[in-house]
């Protein structure tokens, strides 16, 4: 509950794998959290309380379901075990964060202010799509569109088969070249005539017999109406239409951190938007403001390493209120 003096003791907000395990160690240390939970969205691309997992069909990776887990149901088994502690629900989103204060001051959508002495930033990324007709409701659906070929490229539905990538950074090379483990032939399509990433991923890449590179093309349709079946494609020289067949897609041209609300918050960022932490700690550039999962991890953004530091975050929150006397 709120203390006495109105005043949120630790604030977590988001609610993907980060911000629930910060939760669930929060609530268990009898700090009483309020997990502040954002509300669902569909501009530019889906995004929906509990994250990226929430687009998710089948969660084969995550450690104590040997059958799998769909992402919608692992992330509820989150959200219940939180509760169960303890955890506070708020459906809003955070507008504004003022670390500059004591208290801190999260302005909420709806035009509320918390004030909190600790806050715990999960808020996660989000993929970039392309935009194509049937891409994002295909892989709504589980219909073979990805945004991550190590989180589903391994799924028995994938091996044996002709798949494609479509991008031509390091993320996109890497994923790719995970994906030539298991597929019969991988279809690296980008729409210039050479690679961003570093020569040792293209090296790395080119060296795989079941690996072709399809050069200045974009994706601009989807074909399948329950599952992929082809992708149609566009020379971004000549105009040209073509369509290749495959039975999976996986789009790598980057993820967007959310971290918009902290613009003006002071919060120090990368130059690619991540909240920057130095060090392995998940303590950010303000004294009791915490940061953990993809909003500050641009290298895994798995939900097992997010879940990880969402537990990290928690407990150094926990220490750090204790030595200021809050409890």
């Amino acid at each position: 509950m709120t203390g006495q003096d109105g005043i949120e003791r630790v604030v977590i907000i988001g609610s993907g794998p980060a911000g629930w395990t910060a939760a669930i160690y929060a609530a268990r240390a009898n700090l009483s959290p309020l997990c502040v939970i954002g509300v669902p969205r569909a501009d530019p691309a889906p995004v929906l309380p509990g994250g990226q997992l929430m687009l998710t069909t089948e969660v084969e990776n995550y450690p104590g379901f040997p059958d799998g887990v769909t992402g919608p149901e692992l992330m509820e088994h989150f959200r219940k075990q939180a509760e169960r502690f303890g955890t506070r629900i708020c459906e809003d989103d955070v507008a504004e964060c003022n670390f500059h204060v004591r208290p801190f001051e999260l302005k909420l959508a709806s035009g509320k202010t918390i004030l909190a002495h600790s806050v715990i930033i999960a808020t996660g990324a989000v993929a970039n799509w392309v935009g194509a007709p049937n891409e994002l409701r295909l892989a709504q659906i589980g219909g073979g569109v990805s945004a991550c070929a190590v989180c589903d490229g391994a799924l028995p539905v994938y091996r044996g088969k002709e798949l494609a990538v479509i991008g031509g950074g390091d993320t996109a090379l890497e994923e790719a070249t995970y994906l030539t483990k298991f597929a019969s032939k991988v279809h690296v399509i980008h729409r210039r005539d050479s690679f961003r990433a570093s020569m040792v991923m293209q090296d790395r890449l080119l060296s795989k017999p079941n690996v072709v590179v399809v050069w200045n093309k974009k994706l601009v349709n989807v074909v399948g109406s329950e599952r992929i079946e082809a992708v149609e494609l566009e020379d971004t020289n000549t105009g040209e239409r073509s369509t290749i067949p495959v039975s999976g897609l996986f789009i790598a041209i980057g993820h967007s951190p959310a971290t918009d609300f902290l613009r003006s918050s002071g919060i120090a960022l990368d130059g690619k938007g991540y909240i920057a932490l130095e060090t392995r700690s998940c303590a950010t550039n303000f004294q009791g403001v915490f940061a953990a999962g993809d909003v500050a991890d641009a290298q895994y953004r798995q939900a097992i390493t997010a879940a990880g530091m969402g537990c990290q975050a928690a407990l150094e929150c926990e220490r750090w209120l204790g030595a200021q006397g809050i409890h």
